[in-house]
């Protein structure tokens, strides 16, 4: 992908305010609003590749930090209402993904691979490129596979903690109907009210060292089965669920996004905070609405404010990371998956629709999507790989044949 000219500053308009609060306050909403609704699926993740309760804590804290002052450095250098996210997708590839050879370790050398591999993307045009050449239908339907088993753990909560996840549902479905923006944030604020309550009727107390933030760091180690099974998968799943719908959404109200410096930022943010156990820094894709748009203010050079902003927030509230990270891994088993499905399913809907949309294209998505859902490893390497592999295959035996060839 070629690198994109940044949107100019002009002058401010005649009597509009310079001290308008809504790009802070909208930049603070984008940074509640992103992290609060998929924390505990970053927890999910990094649990199931192998990393103890203190790992996870430390990669959240590490996330959260190294998307934070990537916000800063990219919104006061462009002057664009940019915004950074952790990949969601990505680590809901990880809760499905399961260990790999090596352990933790390993799972952390592939994080630091694609830190290199997001950054090669601003550095080498012709790798932007090549990733364009995969099929999105492909891209989608593999992430849909891949977020199937996570979203059906809040269904299979309801038989075996039903009383801890039925307010969780009737939560989320409420606010879905009221505030859709905040149904996530909301149903996460009622889970974490049972689990005190929980915690509370069984006398457990979370210590100190289980609520201050910390980091531990993890020496990587590096296999070919991590590389193809979570390097590659996370890296696909994050340029074409992450960062290509980044720079539509902040194209659609009329900015360009600075795509290399971004490009160098995440990925050197994910590398360096990758020994910590960070796995992925992106662009942020829908909460970039909300600082680009007009709840930012009407004065459109002034809403990178808001996206400076958000890194702040987001600064803040890694001082918070532990403390959640402590009573949510305290939760009930099966409890932090099932909040992670609610979060992922507006993920999961919209990754079906844009795997299907093509009717004379369905049967490779469809194959995808399967594979990936099955849970599939071979040699060593998860489903997400061999389900791209397969949709490739599959798409290029149907490929009609062009009309010069040989009868």
């Amino acid at each position: 992908m070629a690198k994109s000219p940044t949107f100019t500053t002009a002058h401010q308009p005649p009597g509009q305010s310079r001290l308008d609060s809504r790009p802070i306050v909208a930049g603070i909403v984008t940074a509640l609003v992103g992290f609060t609704s998929s924390f505990a699926v970053v927890l999910a993740g990094l649990r199931a590749v192998g990393a103890s309760p203190e790992q996870a804590a430390s990669g959240l804290l590490a996330l959260t930090v190294a998307v934070g002052l990537g916000v800063l450095w990219l919104a006061w250098r462009s002057k664009v209402p940019v915004t950074l996210a952790w990949s969601t997708p990505g680590a809901a590839l990880l809760a499905t993904s399961g260990a790999v050879d090596g352990g933790w370790p390993a799972a952390v050398g592939a994080f630091l691979a694609t830190g290199v591999l997001i950054a090669m993307t601003g550095l080498v045009p012709a790798l932007g490129r090549l990733m364009a050449r995969i099929p999105a239908t492909l891209a989608q339907a593999m992430l849909a596979g891949v977020l199937l088993q996570l979203c059906l753990a809040p269904f299979q909560a309801l038989g075996t903690v039903p009383l801890f996840i039925a307010p969780v549902i009737l939560c989320w479905l409420l606010m879905m109907k009221l505030a859709p923006r905040w149904s996530v944030p909301a149903a996460l604020l009622v889970a974490l009210a049972v689990i005190g309550i929980s915690l509370a009727a069984g006398g457990t107390t979370l210590g100190d060292g289980e609520i201050l933030p910390g980091l531990a760091w993890t020496a990587p180690a590096f296999s070919l089965q991590a590389i193809a099974g979570i390097a590659l998968p996370l890296f696909v799943v994050t340029m074409a669920s992450q960062n290509v719908p980044g720079v539509a959404v902040l194209r659609s109200f009329g900015y360009d996004t600075p795509w290399r410096p971004a490009m160098l930022v995440t990925g050197a943010g994910t590398a360096a905070a990758a020994t910590f156990g960070a796995h992925a820094v992106n662009l942020a894709a829908l909460s970039a609405a909300l600082a680009a748009g007009e709840e930012a203010g009407p004065d459109r050079h002034r809403r990178w404010v808001a996206g400076f902003t958000s890194g702040f927030a987001y600064l803040v509230l890694a001082a918070f990371s532990a403390a959640l990270a402590a009573l949510v891994t305290a939760a009930p088993a099966g409890m932090l998956e099932a909040v992670a499905g609610l979060a992922l399913l507006g993920t999961l809907a919209g990754a079906v629709s844009a795997a299907l949309a093509d009717p004379e294209d369905r049967i490779a998505p469809a194959v995808t999507f399967l594979m990936a859902a099955s849970g599939l490893a071979f040699a060593g390497i998860g489903s997400a790989f061999w389900a791209l592999a397969a949709g490739l295959v599959v798409r290029l035996v149907l490929k009609p044949r062009s009309p010069g060839a040989a009868g």
